[in-house]
Order: C-alpha cells, then sequence, then structure tokens
C-alpha cells in the first residue's frame, strides 16, 4: 500500500513528540503536517533536538491533504479543530478526552463545559483495541482512551466478564510526572515532586467515568460500584493501577488463584500487548513500551482478588495506543511500529 498520509495536532506534548517517534519509524506512514500552537514556523528540532532526523517545520494550522490525523490537543480545543476533518470523512484519532464519553451529558458533568461537536458521539469508538478491535477496525473517528482507563480497564475486564464479582471495585492508581503534561505548573515542579507522593482528584478522576461505561458494557447484570483514588509518584513515565475486586463463591468453595489466572489467558489469549505475569509488575517493565502486564493474586482471608495492572502512560496510555488504533484501523498487523522493548536502566 501507499504511505498514509499523517498529521499531527499539538505534536510539542508529550503525548505528540511520543507520537512523531513512534510513527517516524512505522513503515507504512509518512508525517507530512504538524501543529503546535505556540511554536508555529520553528523547525521541530529546534524544540526537540532528538528529532531531528524528521525534517519538518511546525505550523499554525495543517497545511496538506492528509489521510488520517491524530490529535493531541487538550479536550474542548481538540473536537472544535477536529470537526472540519471529521465532516470531510479524513480519518481521525483523537487523544483527547473528548469523544470518550458517549454522553454529552456525563461529559458535561466531568469536564465542567458544553460538548463541542455532541453529533459526532454516535460515530465515535472507543480505541482500546483489545475489547473494540472489530468497531476499530471499521471506524473513521476513533477516541483514544485516558491513561489511567486503559490500567484500570484492562486489570478488571476479565473478571467483570466472568461474572463472579460482587460489583464493588476499588481502583488505586499512581502515575509518574509525566502524565500531567509537559506546560511548566508549580505541582509537578522538580522540588514538589521529589521524594513526595500525593493523592489527588480525590472527589473522582475524569478517567473513572470511562472505566465505568467499559466494564459495564462487559456484564450489564452487575451494579459495579467503581471507586477510583488516583497517586502521583515521583517517577517520569509509568502507571501502576492496583484494583480491588470482592468476588463470589461458586458451588464448590472459593475459586483459586489458578483458576483466577486462567480466566485472565484466555480473555488476552490473542492480544499482543497484555501479558499476565506469575511476578507482580514494576513500571520498568514496560518503560517506552506499548505493553501492558497484569498481574492477579486472591486475598484468602477476605476471599478479595487483587489486580495489578501496569503500562506506561505515554505509550499504551497515548502515543503507542494510539498507533495501535491506527493498525488496527488501516487493515495493518496490530503490532506494526510497536515492538520496542523496554528502557532499562
Amino acid at each position: 500500500m501507499d504511505s498514509v498520509k499523517i498529521a499531527i495536532l499539538n505534536i510539542t506534548g508529550y503525548a505528540g513528540i511520543s507520537l512523531a517517534r513512534i510513527l517516524h519509524g512505522h513503515p507504512n506512514v509518512e508525517i507530512v503536517s504538524v501543529t503546535g500552537r505556540s511554536d508555529a514556523g520553528k523547525h521541530l528540532s529546534e524544540i526537540f533536538p532528538h528529532m531531528d532526523a524528521l525534517d519538518i517545520k511546525i505550523e499554525q494550522e495543517v497545511s496538506k491533504e492528509v489521510d488520517l490525523v491524530f490529535s493531541c490537543l487538550p479536550h474542548s480545543a481538540s473536537a472544535s479543530v477536529l470537526e472540519p476533518f471529521i465532516r470531510k470523512g479524513v480519518k481521525v484519532i483523537d487523544l483527547s478526552a473528548d469523544f470518550r464519553l458517549n454522553n454529552s451529558t456525563e461529559y458535561e458533568s466531568w469536564y465542567k463545559m458544553e460538548h463541542p461537536c455532541p453529533q459526532y458521539l454516535v460515530d465515535a469508538v472507543y480505541g482500546l483495541p483489545e475489547l473494540h478491535s472489530a468497531e476499530i477496525s471499521n471506524a473513521k473517528l476513533i477516541a483514544s482512551p485516558g491513561c489511567y482507563a486503559t490500567a484500570s480497564i484492562l486489570g478488571l475486564a476479565p473478571i467483570v466478564e466472568s461474572g463472579i464479582l460482587t460489583g464493588e471495585i476499588i481502583i488505586d492508581a499512581k502515575s509518574g510526572v509525566s502524565g500531567a503534561g509537559r506546560s511548566a505548573s508549580l505541582k509537578t515542579n522538580f522540588s514538589e515532586v521529589n521524594e513526595n507522593v500525593s493523592a489527588y482528584s480525590v472527589e473522582g478522576h475524569r478517567h473513572l467515568p470511562e472505566v465505568m461505561q467499559e466494564i459495564q458494557l462487559l456484564n450489564k447484570d452487575k451494579n459495579l460500584k467503581t471507586t477510583m483514588l488516583t497517586h502521583l509518584i515521583p517517577i517520569t513515565r509509568g502507571i501502576l493501577a492496583s484494583c480491588y475486586v470482592n468476588l463470589e463463591n461458586k458451588d464448590s468453595g472459593v475459586y483459586t488463584k489458578q483458576e483466577i489466572n486462567q480466566i485472565y489467558k484466555d480473555f488476552y489469549s490473542d492480544k499482543p500487548f497484555v501479558k499476565i505475569s506469575d511476578n507482580p509488575p514494576n513500571t520498568k517493565q514496560v518503560s517506552g513500551t506499548n505493553g501492558c502486564v497484569i498481574y492477579c493474586t486472591i486475598d484468602n482471608r477476605t476471599n478479595r482478588l487483587i489486580v495489578v495492572s501496569c503500562i506506561d502512560n505515554l505509550i499504551k496510555g497515548a502515543a503507542g495506543q494510539a498507533v495501535q488504533n491506527m493498525n488496527v484501523m488501516l487493515g495493518l498487523n496490530e503490532k506494526e511500529g510497536l515492538s520496542h522493548l523496554a528502557l532499562y536502566p
């Protein structure tokens, strides 16, 4: 096939530049236009010297005809800029939250603003390929999931679908500082985050409605009451989500760890980026990769399942997953351009 012509909106954020790095090595695409709101007119290497191999200038707006647009703009700004592309039928993958929730009222409740383009929500596909690959392959508008949502949904999906839980879920998730974006902020200043851990969005993180929306689709018979608490930890990249689920008893007693692991292995048997591990994962294990490592165990004293799910927030939680969506969307090998080994140390 001919190279797919790609535009990246807002390349100067962490997600945008991670996306450019991955796509630059992808054999089936060509990046022909990139935008950046405050750096228009500059060569990309002026902002990111490590990207000097991508000989391209940052523009205010997309100046060329393209086959597919990735948007790394913030929520609300993204939908407005993407609207002309969607209307023209150009394939779109949005890394913002604008098309993730299928209900505009829910969006307005969590994001405290009116949805810019609610008419397109019905056409948007939630871009978690492990759950929606068939829909993604036929879609023109993909909403790439949030990073916390990705780690949490992948950790919960098999047990939710199995139906052997009571319906009460707790998610305790921790993220590196890059999840807050590249803009300067006192909260992400080195002196503030170094040797420090803090909880935030304690009344409910914005990725929670995504989690609830997607896991409820897997089991509509359960009233899945879900609590999520997020924490900022002093590392650059990575998310580790610990999920706690109360298990039902089976007729012969309680479920074993081996039985639960088999449920997870069967669920992800044909999913190349998810690994069910025999040992608790760590963020270094997935750093720089599009992988998700999941570990399951049971607290036998309480019959509670503990699921630990680990991803790189900038790759599987953002840029890598967006490329994975593109591969599925275009009928390419799902792993194309995404076979990186972890960065270590």
